[in-house]
């Protein structure tokens, strides 16, 4: 980490930062020493558990680090990197001490149950914790409900089961009451399961754990079914709901090859970021349009949606359409507007662009008299509900047990997330101050484009703003910005 006289540390609430030789940066997450002064430390319980006696180094060394990026220039600084999790030599519980409680907020999603199952397990088996409490139906749970008794028996078998056994809720993020009731039930021990949101609301219960000098670890697992959280890998369940939508995307085709000029559309979550459709499309290879929110679209015109549709039907017979739900909506935003209506996360309520753009392809192909069966499939809930595939549970185990160490070493403000392959703990605030997209001007979805033979609807303009961003805003085009004569004009501009 280079030489201590080069080292400076940045403190803050939500992140420490520690910079050292060759352009390394450490995004540290806080700990409870932070501001709690002369704790007490205890010898780690795994050195006695008989399921690590055999591995040959089972604690983490303490200046153990993850680089954010992997793919480096030989003359660049190292970068950012985040604290590997993993068990810890000294701990700042004592296991009779701990009171842990575990809250789900939000949507459904594949994989929630392995993770309570997990937590519940890990803190069980590995550091002989038998006080573990979950708080029913999300963040008001914690002054509205009771909560319900958690042990290894009663969530042996919940893996194998879709959705919640706590059951969830949007919103109720009452936060003087929530760390009230921490202080009131003698919680020490806080694990929270949820998307972005849900990150923002555990990054303000820290900040009131904090002021208050409260020992109560506030840790997080980010959950998201979009896999649009920044920084980790992917967030779990992502490779359940794309297995999943393999079979409503199956059903569409079959449907579509058998009917003349059949057209089966398949509408797939992904309110901002476009992530499932792009990777169920890529897994398929019976898709031929995938449209996801991040590479905008027009109808009319050469070169637009209807145009190709055609093309497709009149070389093939049939063709497969997946889209995403939050693609196009700026189309339809001009035809039915939610206006501002929002849900109880806060999230902007989207129309049905599934439905839309079905019925916008009939319409065309009746005005202009052209035959077409078209079959509408949404699997969305039913891909949320059902429980994850083998890859996820693993995933949910690491994420659960990276966790669990998190909290017994004393880390708190922070959630447990996989960034190149390695488990870390990463601060709050770099989870909740963006979104990941899918770039478009990036390999993985010219890999789809290649696969599909679709157009890209992207006029030079376009694509010359794409490349100085990340992602293109939705409202780059529309089809009367991207005809050649437009083009031309800009050119000579």
């Amino acid at each position: 980490m280079g030489s201590e006289q080069n080292n400076r540390a940045v403190n803050s609430h939500m992140m420490k930062v520690e910079t050292g030789d060759y352009g390394y940066v450490l995004e540290d997450v806080p700990h409870l020493t932070d501001y709690i002064d002369q704790l007490p430390t205890y010898p780690n319980p795994l050195r006695s558990n008989p399921a690590y006696s055999v591995v040959k180094q089972y604690f983490v060394n303490v200046d153990d680090t993850v680089p954010q990026k992997v793919v480096v220039h030989k003359d660049s600084p190292r970068g950012i990197h985040f604290r590997r999790a993993g068990p810890r030599q000294k701990v700042y519980f004592s296991p009779d001490e701990v009171h842990a409680c575990i809250v789900t907020c939000g949507g459904l999603c594949p994989g929630l149950n392995t993770v309570i199952r997990e937590i519940v397990c890990a803190l069980y088996h590995m550091y002989g914790i038998t006080r573990v409490s979950g708080i029913e139906g999300g963040y008001r749970g914690f002054y509205s409900r009771n909560t319900i008794p958690l042990t290894p028996k009663i969530v042996n078998d919940i893996h194998k089961r879709g959705g919640t056994v706590l059951g969830t809720s949007r919103g109720g993020h009452d936060k003087m009451k929530i760390v009230d009731s921490i202080q009131d039930r003698g919680i020490n021990q806080v694990y929270i399961i949820g998307g972005d949101g849900t990150q923002k609301g555990a990054a303000v219960i820290f900040e009131e754990v904090r002021r208050r000098g409260l020992k109560v670890a506030i840790a997080g697992i980010p959950k998201t079914i979009d896999n649009d959280i920044p920084v980790i890998d992917k967030s779990f369940g992502f490779d359940t709901a794309v297995e999943e939508a393999q079979r409503a995307i199956n059903a569409a085709h079959v449907e579509a090859e058998s009917a003349e000029n059949g057209v089966g559309v398949v509408k797939l979550m992904g309110r901002y970021s476009g992530f499932i459709a792009m990777y169920a499309t890529l897994a398929s290879r019976d898709v031929d349009l995938c449209l996801i929110p991040e590479s905008p679209f027009y109808l009319e015109g050469e070169g637009g949606l209807f145009e190709y549709v055609e093309k497709r039907l009149k070389e093939d017979g049939h063709m497969v359409i997946v889209i995403a739900e939050g693609a196009g909506q700026d189309l339809l935003d001009k035809e039915q507007s939610l206006g501002n209506a929002q849900d109880a996360s806060g999230n902007k309520l989207l129309a049905d662009n599934g439905l839309w753009i079905s019925q916008k392809i009939k319409d065309h192909f009746a005005r202009n008299k052209l035959q077409l069966t078209l079959k509408y499939i949404d699997p969305t809930y039913m891909i949320r509900a059902i429980p994850s595939n083998a890859s996820d549970n693993v995933y949910c185990t690491l994420l659960a047990q990276s966790c669990v160490h998190g909290a017994m070493a004393g880390y708190t403000g922070y959630t447990s997330g996989l960034v190149n392959g390695r488990q870390t703990y990463i601060p709050f605030n770099r989870i909740n101050e963006q979104r990941n997209h899918v770039v478009i001007t990036d390999r993985m979805w010219a890999r789809l484009l290649s696969s599909t033979n679709q157009p890209s609807f992207l006029c030079k303009i376009a694509i010359a703003k794409a490349k100085e961003e990340d992602f293109p805003p939705t409202q780059l085009l529309d089809g009367e910005n991207c005809n050649d004569e437009k083009i031309s004009n800009e050119d000579d501009k």
